[in-house]
């Protein structure tokens, strides 16, 4: 009897074990073309492509997409939000949920984004949407690394019919843990953690300024990884863990040290909080989702130009 409750209770351990395993394809948060060929007919797998209009409107979606793609288009599809004045917000739980269960997206889905791979701040989008999923305590996801670039220089197949999901439930709980907010701020610059301020050199500076930042500057004390250093244009591919980790070096973060990555409305930022955390492994990255949008917006927070 005793050894029958035993077997049972390792059978069904095992039974979740795998379960586990199969909903979530990959640890990696990069993967390539020749996986994502790979894996298209997994019944878990859930490609979302984040690729917004052309300047001249066109629609790359139509265009030609990885087959069964999911249009979700990264500026209109509802994954940041305006929240009490400041732009570019993580939205509402129970909203931002429901626009990921709309794209027919479950908690036992495995996520793949893919944006177009253009540069670092297009690439910006998948990470982004990839935070998002992190800290609404989704882990099973990734970003095909170059995006649509690197899929149809590996010759993927390009499908041109839409992808109309079934909605699910998707469930989400917010991890602390990777988001900073105003608070987390003013307490990290009174305790010495590093800020990171992942805009271009001119606005660290206070030489230029973003529109939704009231004045030139940053976070005093802050120090400056730009964005652009993460993502190899020319070769649409995201930097290596070896040149991440040259960067934070760069910039005096010591392994697995705490900080804080912010820009201006934690797009940008994203890209940076991709690098240490997801790609050189410093869990103990935050993102500040209000980024200076929301810090300079009080006249009483100090904002200076970086050096």
């Amino acid at each position: 009897m005793r050894f029958s409750l035993l077997a049972a209770v390792i059978t069904a351990g095992l039974a979740f074990a795998t379960g586990a395993q199969a909903e979530r394809l990959t640890d990696k948060p990069l993967v390539d073309a020749a996986w994502l060929k790979s894996n298209l007919g997994n019944k878990s797998l859930v490609v979302i492509d984040v690729r917004d209009a052309a300047k001249d409107g066109a629609n790359p979606y139509a265009k030609g997409h990885v087959p069964g793609a999911v249009s979700a288009p990264y500026a209109t599809a509802g994954w940041r939000a305006e929240v009490n004045g400041v732009p570019g917000m993580l939205p509402p739980l129970e909203t931002i949920t429901k626009t990921i269960g709309d794209l027919g997206v479950s908690n036992d889905s495995h996520v793949v984004i893919v944006p177009n791979g253009t540069d670092s701040s297009e690439f910006g989008g998948a990470t982004r949407v990839y935070w998002t999923f992190k800290v609404l305590g989704h882990d099973a996801v990734s970003i095909l690394d170059g995006g649509a670039r690197a899929w149809e220089a590996a010759g993927g197949e390009l499908a041109t019919d839409v992808a109309k999901p079934a909605a699910v439930a998707f469930k989400g709980e917010l991890k602390q843990a990777l988001l900073a907010t105003t608070a987390d701020v003013e307490k990290a610059r009174a305790e010495g953690i590093k800020l990171i301020d992942g805009r271009p050199a001119a606005q660290f500076k206070g030489e230029a300024k973003s529109p939704v930042v009231r004045v030139a500057g940053t976070i005093p004390g802050s120090k400056n990884l730009e964005n652009s250093k993460l993502y190899d244009a020319d070769k649409a591919s995201f930097a290596s863990k070896e040149t991440v980790g040259s960067l934070s070096q760069s910039v005096g973060l010591a392994k697995d040290e705490q900080n804080i990555a912010f820009c201006n409305t934690g797009h940008w930022a994203s890209v940076v909080w991709f690098g240490l955390s997801e790609i050189e492994g410093n869990k103990n990255t935050k993102m500040y989702d209000g980024s200076m949008a929301e810090w300079a917006a009080d006249p009483a927070r100090p904002v200076q130009p970086g050096n």
